[in-house]
Parts: structure tokens; C-alpha cells; sequence
């Protein structure tokens, strides 16, 4: 159980990982995306306790990720949809997937394959620039302070590193 909240960081990072951070919530995303929207299928599926799926549920839900919606009246019954925010998650999962692919590749190869609907090759996805359609890499970009940048938790040393923000002599606290 996590300890620390990142709510009151200044760090868009932070907020993201207090709604999806913890060990199961993107595996919980990933199954939602492919299609196992039930209670009892995702407790199979994952091998996770009932009581911690509908722990991981509840905040996903909370965090607007994640919609419920009754599919039965009697006994209620549940399944679990991703909102536009939790499918705008869905590149962001394939892209850590991919480097899992990569990196930490399974016995037998890769789990899934991806293929892009529109033209119908299978793919491999990356993280590219929104300008020029060029996969981002580590020593292809710069960051610069934002306009939400703070001398703050989650972001406090880095005026040091990047500068002032824009049209501010000095971050806020």
C-alpha cells in the first residue's frame, strides 16, 4: 500500500501516478482495453485479490480513467469501461509495453502483437513528436519550465535546472 500521496505535487507526472501508479492499475487498464470489462474476469485473468481489484477499480473510477456501468439488475452487476481519458492512456501502456518487448521479453517472445487499424501493419509503438512525426528519444529533446511551474514538491530543484518559467522572475511557492 502506498504511503505518499502525489496529489499536491506540482508535477503533472506526480498527479498521473497517483490515479495509475501503483503495480496493478495499468495491468487493470490493459485488460479493460482488451476487452475484459468484468469484476470476476479481471480477478482470473490478473490472479488478484478481490479485495484489492476492487480497491485498484474504485480509484481508477475515482480518478476518471475508469467508468462502472450496471450490465445486470438482479444481483447488480458491474463492468468496467475506460473513459477518453483512460483510451488516452492506451498509447501510453503499448509504449511501455514495447519497451518491455525489448527489454524484459518473456520466454517465447512477445505477449501481444500490435497492428495499427488504418493501414493494418503490425506496429511497434513509439513515442513520437507531435511536429514532425519523429520517435522522440531521450537525446532528442529539451525541456523548458512551463507556466505551471513551481518551487514546489515534485518540482522544487528544478528552477536550478531549467530556468524561470515564462513570464516569471522567480518560481512561486
Amino acid at each position: 500500500m502506498r504511503q505518499t500521496s502525489f496529489a499536491a505535487m506540482q508535477c503533472s507526472l506526480a498527479r498521473s501516478l497517483e490515479v495509475v501508479g501503483d503495480w496493478w492499475s495499468p495491468l487493470v487498464l490493459r485488460d479493460l482495453f482488451l476487452g475484459l470489462d468484468r469484476f470476476d474476469q479481471l480477478v482470473d485473468d490478473l490472479g488478484i485479490s478481490r479485495n484489492l481489484l476492487a480497491d485498484r477499480l474504485a480509484k481508477l473510477v475515482e480518478g476518471g480513467v475508469v467508468a462502472r456501468e450496471a450490465y445486470q439488475e438482479r444481483p447488480v452487476r458491474h463492468r468496467y469501461l475506460l473513459t477518453d481519458a483512460g483510451r488516452e492512456l492506451v498509447p501510453v501502456l503499448l509504449a511501455l509495453t514495447a519497451w518491455g518487448d525489448r527489454w524484459m521479453t518473456p520466454d517465447g517472445g512477445p505477449p501481444l502483437l500490435v497492428a495499427h487499424v488504418g493501414c493494418g501493419a503490425r506496429t511497434t509503438p513509439t513515442v513520437c513528436c507531435s511536429a514532425c512525426g519523429e520517435p522522440l528519444r531521450s537525446d532528442d529533446v529539451a525541456v523548458s519550465a512551463g507556466p505551471g511551474g513551481r518551487s514546489a514538491p515534485g518540482t522544487a530543484l528544478l528552477e536550478g535546472v531549467l530556468g524561470p518559467r515564462p513570464g516569471a522572475g522567480t518560481m512561486d511557492a
